[in-house]
């Protein structure tokens, strides 16, 4: 494989519509007509990439240092257990995508709030830089938290709550309780995303000793745990729509809706954890439409 796939490939491109999804979805809860809507999404939108690829990085690199990427590994082969990638390199690419979130950010805070907002945006920035330390202490470096089953919280709590309440207050500077309903619906989505995950790594993540919380609490209890996240989310968005008063066409994300039922289905009598990998597809890009068709409601509505 050429230098140029290799790095592609670390960059896990397949993650970043999740990412986006949270970013996408704190679009849609606000109306379109707000100044600098487009800008702050773009800009939004770069600085959510930066981050997903600079932690797709910090784990490839983590798990490599750590153990947990063997040859006994189920998922795609990582760059740097597999020498495509030197640990130098992968750290110099870690520190360029730190910048550029770091950098992406700044922008974004300034269109988004300006010099006469400096608490929002001094808030902001420290919101940020957590970001980018959660990027990388995931599983790279000491104690990382991700061996500790301490990842779904980060993935709910940035993926869900901050992501999307987070943004939509970019946009208005003003937050909504009831925001928090599909900032919870992400959340909840995100994490079964890294549930599936970690169900399909068990045994090498056992072995390694990555504690996740699959590890912690046995296959047949994450199987449980899998379906609150999904019917969570289901529950929360619909919460949403009815509570809101959200347009009748928000309704169509309701066509992801046997989907997830298909899934939980399919994950309850899954046996091969090889199996889960399909499925972990299957919610990352049913979440991304949910969050599109609803931005595309918003801007058409």
């Amino acid at each position: 494989m050429k230098k140029a796939g290799i790095w592609l490939s670390a960059f896990r491109l397949r993650t970043l519509p999740l990412a986006l999804s949270s970013i996408f979805m704190g679009a849609a809860i606000v109306p379109a007509n707000t100044e600098n809507f487009g800008f702050i999404l773009l800009l939004a939108v770069l600085t959510t990439l930066f981050l997903q690829i600079l932690s797709n990085l910090a784990n490839d690199y983590g798990d490599a240092q750590n153990g947990a990427d063997n040859a006994e590994r189920i998922g795609p082969e990582r760059a740097v257990q597999s020498g495509a990638i030197a640990p130098k390199s992968m750290l110099f690419a870690m520190g360029l995508f730190s910048a550029f979130a770091f950098f992406s950010g700044i922008g974004l805070l300034l269109v988004a709030f300006g010099m006469e907002h400096w608490k929002l945006t001094l808030f902001f920035l420290a919101l940020g830089v957590l970001s980018i330390f959660a990027a990388l202490k995931y599983t790279a470096g000491k104690n990382p938290y991700g061996y500790r089953g301490l990842g779904d919280l980060s993935v709910f709590l940035f993926f869900g709550l901050i992501g999307v309440a987070g943004s939509s207050f970019l946009f208005t500077k003003s937050f909504e309780i009831y925001h928090l309903l599909p900032a919870l619906s992400i959340g909840f989505l995100a994490s079964a995303v890294l549930n599936l995950n970690n169900m399909r790594d068990i045994k090498g993540d056992r072995d390694s000793g990555k504690r996740t919380m699959v590890v912690m609490m046995g296959s047949s209890n994450a199987k449980i745990y899998h379906f609150f996240l999904i019917i969570g989310a289901w529950i929360s968005l619909i919460s949403y729509f009815l509570l809101s008063e959200a347009p009748s066409w928000a309704f169509l994300t309701l066509i992801f809706l046997p989907i997830h039922l298909l899934h939980l289905r399919k994950v309850a009598g899954v046996q091969n954890p090889s199996d889960f990998d399909s499925e972990l597809k299957k919610i990352a890009l049913s979440t991304f439409g949910i969050s599109c068709v609803l931005l595309l409601v918003s801007l058409l509505s």
